[in-house]
């Protein structure tokens, strides 16, 4: 696999995953019955523990192994896209969460 520097690309695809990330927590939440007054608040703060570890903000540490993730999207069978260093995806769920949320009120 070929590994590619490719900004734009990788913002797309980012927003992209974030976005899906946040809208199937939702979709889990309200399956699960949560009443549609905390709905937000429990998807946002879902959202944002999750795209921590995926940023690499949160200390990860497994049998005296760190774990630090870094993000990278397949484009086709050969190339692996990313961004250069850590991923951003804690910014994007504000984004996300306005979209899902407040678009359609």
């Amino acid at each position: 696999m070929k590994l590619t520097l490719d900004s734009s690309t990788f913002n797309d695809l980012q927003a992209k995953f974030t976005a899906e990330i946040v809208t199937r927590i939702k979709i889990k939440l309200q399956e699960a019955g949560v009443e549609p007054d905390q709905l937000e608040d429990l998807t946002a703060g879902i959202a944002l523990s999750i795209a921590g570890v995926i940023d690499d903000l949160a200390e990860i540490e497994a049998d005296g192994v760190e774990v630090h993730p870094y993000l990278t999207f397949r484009t086709d069978d050969e190339t692996l896209v990313h961004w250069g260093e850590n991923a951003y995806t804690y910014e994007q769920v504000y984004g996300a969460m306005r979209k899902l949320f407040h678009s359609a009120r």
